[in-house]
């Protein structure tokens, strides 16, 4: 048994818990405006909140991000997100299944999602150097419907037992050109810029996830893991998820998704108005469990969706993708960003 992977992921939970209130501090949403439409002309009957990204279909825009697994721990929490996914249709996806091939007594941490949500939609995690075989066995493990390979350059580097020498974008075009689920590369908390996302487009890449800063940050978490070093200093590193939103806007062929930082109703809608296809959430959903449990979890979810459907209905807007068309203002720090980096 590979205890030390194991608790890991246990550490991982627990810093992610511990510093929800000091990563979540500043909204990086708030940078946004949106304009409202005092005559929608429409009723929230009319909203339909399905949306299609990579020929998966959501049923809603928003989805359990990548938390956990390959522990006790994570078991538990994959066992109440799988069963709320289920009860509220919203999309999941797992934590790393790198675990599957180091600590395989916790699969189940894993398998338990497909049990508990036979007919959802479930995205399956790994490496960005993980191998072509070892993908297919994820895949399979879960009865994926795509894969989500994470890039975490940042965390590697902080991470006591990090890889020290990144040689990825060959792996991935193996992965696309390999696989027959649809291949989503993602950035855990730190931004894709427009040059990172060009150049995923070259290898065929078709769908990124550009995650940027305002949630969950892994440098703060495996600094507190590092006895060695102090990186405290690289606390604010990366993009914010609205800074990579316009990064994504100079490749207009690629299906984008939005994770990291997002806390709220609102801020899904804006990252809609921004781009996004979809939008992950892991750090608020993962401290409402902690609060309130899975029956907290699951009210909570069912907020949000009626809330997302009553800001669409004031914004005229009947499905998710319309949100483009929405006017919005931006604040000085985010305006100025989009021009000093010449963005759309």
């Amino acid at each position: 048994m590979n205890v030390q992977h194991a608790n890991r992921k246990n550490e991982h939970l627990s810093l992610a818990e511990k510093f929800y209130q000091s990563a979540h501090h500043i909204d990086q949403f708030d940078q946004i405006r949106l304009v409202p439409n005092a005559l929608p002309e429409m009723s929230t009957n009319e909203v339909d909140l399905s949306t299609n990204v990579a020929g998966l279909d959501f049923q809603w825009p928003f989805y359990f991000e990548a938390m956990t697994g390959g522990s006790p721990q994570a078991k538990v929490i994959n066992n109440a997100f799988s069963k709320v996914a289920q009860q509220t249709g919203l999309a999941m996806a797992t934590g790393s299944l790198s675990a599957i091939f180091r600590v395989p007594e916790y699969n189940d941490s894993f398998s338990i999602v497909r049990k508990n949500n036979p007919k959802g939609l479930i995205i399956a995690n790994l490496s960005a150097n993980a191998t072509v075989e070892m993908a297919q066995k994820a895949i399979q493990l879960i009865d994926a419907n795509a894969l989500e390979i994470h890039l975490n350059v940042a965390q590697e580097m902080v991470m006591p037992e990090g890889e020290r020498s990144i040689h990825w974008i060959d792996n991935i075009q193996r992965l696309v050109q390999s696989l027959s689920v649809p291949v989503i590369v993602k950035e855990v908390g730190f931004g894709l810029s427009k040059e990172i996302i060009q150049k995923l487009q070259a290898i065929g890449v078709q769908t990124v996830n550009v995650s940027g800063r305002g949630g969950t940050n892994f440098i703060q978490i495996e600094d507190r893991r590092n006895h060695a070093h102090d990186f405290n200093d690289l606390y604010n590193w990366g993009l914010t998820t609205p800074e990579a939103l316009f990064e994504s806007h100079a490749v207009n062929t690629i299906n984008i998704i939005a994770s990291g930082g997002i806390a709220s109703p609102l801020d899904v809608v804006k990252a809609g108005v921004l781009g996004a296809k979809a939008v992950g959430v892991a750090g608020f959903f993962l401290h409402q469990y902690y609060k309130s449990g899975e029956d907290g979890l699951l009210a909570s979810v069912h907020n949000w969706q009626t809330e997302i459907t009553r800001i669409m209905t004031m914004l005229g807007c009947h499905h998710f993708a319309e949100l483009p068309k929405v006017p919005y203002v931006l604040k000085p720090e985010l305006l100025s960003y989009v021009q000093q980096r010449n963005l759309k």
